[in-house]
């Protein structure tokens, strides 16, 4: 009796023996604690190597811009190989009324160089040589070398006057060997227009600007003057928009165009709406063939876009002014209106302008980060392959170790 159940129980027992011995194979490897919970799909997406969690940081700080006009790459990415020991030249274009005074002394005050700029105590003027005992300059600026081709000179004037200006303010070498980069500032057109509004009102003029164009400044009856006397001291907003030749309209695309593709100030060499069109496309040409451009409400941008395009450095960082001679005039929708009526061309330019500068600006941040993560990349690469060279080393210095001691046991 004991032997028949003692033959059924044994395979039942047999059984359940086996069933554990499995279990303890296929069970969560965490006894005595509660497994880890699994990643949410979000984390599983983003995967946890250090590359893509890196593609996705770039991701977020740099989100897609909305782009209004296209741009090729070669127009994005502003590169030049400025060499301020040769012959290289920085020529500023300075508009009214654009913040180019502070920009000027920025130029002057406010890069590392090699040879800074000699700035004597009560003069604007300042001597930038460059390195090397070489007294030839290489900047063209109000506060380098003045107003040389005349005050507050445009496209049209210094393209035609700075490399003669270059030799006749005794420069070595030969003109035909040095590069120009133009460089500019561009501001809101309604802000800029109170701007200059404000500046004439307090007794400015630039009536000894030359405006010179196909050799020659344009004649009375070409450009009239908007007021009697020395200056239009205490004008009103009114007034200073009545005047329908005044230069503050549309300032902006006149100074960055060829006017001598229009007949200079004639305005009788053809029809007003064709002048117009081939005086913005100009405009919109030589602003985008310049070296560098910046704008007066992005001041930040406007120093690291410098910064990158000439491969150097400002001292301290540029400031903000949101508060303003133009922020402070108060004008109604009818006024401000009018004066984008008058500025059209202005209006289109920076639009146009501030667009490409945008664009420039992500191009350049995503070139910046592209190159730090491949900088990344290749240190962790060569870090493993330090690690990879230092474990055989560590294993075979622990080896040899054991070695020893084996042999030191054998002979005790």
């Amino acid at each position: 009796m004991d032997e028949r159940f003692n033959r059924w129980l044994l395979p039942p027992l047999l059984a359940l023996l086996f069933l554990l011995i499995v279990y303890q194979y296929v069970s969560p490897a965490c006894p005595g604690a509660a497994c880890p919970r699994r990643p949410p799909a979000s984390a599983a997406r983003r995967g946890g190597g250090p590359e893509e969690r890196e593609e996705e940081e770039e991701a977020a700080v740099m989100p897609r811009l909305a782009a209004k006009f296209p741009f090729a790459r070669g127009e994005l990415c502003r590169r030049v190989r400025f060499d301020m020991r040769g012959r290289d030249v920085i020529v500023f274009l300075h508009i009214q009324k654009t913040g180019g005074t502070t920009f000027g002394r920025h130029l002057v005050r406010n890069i590392h160089l090699e040879q800074p700029c000699y700035c004597r105590a009560g003069q604007k003027k300042c001597a930038c040589h460059r390195p090397g005992g070489d007294k030839d300059t290489w900047l063209f600026s109000r506060f380098s070398t003045g107003w040389s081709c005349g005050l507050h000179a445009d496209w049209t004037e210094l393209t035609s006057c700075v490399p003669a200006a270059m030799e006749r303010r005794g420069c070595a070498g030969n003109r035909t060997l040095r590069n120009f980069y133009y460089i500019t500032m561009l501001r809101d057109p309604v802000s800029r227009y109170l701007s200059e509004w404000k500046h004439v009102q307090r007794g400015a003029t630039w009536k000894t600007s030359l405006h010179m164009c196909d050799g020659r400044s344009p004649t009375p009856d070409e450009l009239p003057t908007c007021y009697e006397g020395d200056d239009w001291s205490g004008v009103s907003l009114q007034e200073f928009m009545d005047c329908s030749y005044n230069l503050a309209s549309n300032r902006q695309v006149r100074m960055l165009a060829d006017l001598s593709l229009v007949g200079c100030y004639n305005l009788t060499f053809m029809n007003e709406s064709e002048r117009n069109m081939i005086l913005l496309q100009s405009a919109k040409s030589n602003l985008k063939n310049m070296a560098f451009f910046g704008l007066t409400e992005f001041q930040r941008k406007t120093q690291y876009l410098f910064e990158r395009t000439f491969n150097l450095k400002f001292i301290s960082p540029f400031t903000q002014f949101n508060v303003t001679r133009a922020s402070n005039v108060d004008i109604g929708e009818d006024v401000r209106q009018r004066i984008e009526e008058l500025n059209f061309l202005d209006v289109q330019l920076y639009e146009y302008a501030k667009d490409l500068f945008l664009q420039r600006f992500q191009f350049s941040k995503q070139e910046e980060h592209q190159k730090n993560r491949l900088k990344r990349r290749e240190e962790r690469r060569l870090l493993r392959e330090q690690r990879a060279h230092q474990w055989p080393r560590e294993e075979a210095a622990e080896i040899a170790v054991t070695e020893d001691y084996n042999s030191q046991v054998a002979r005790w």
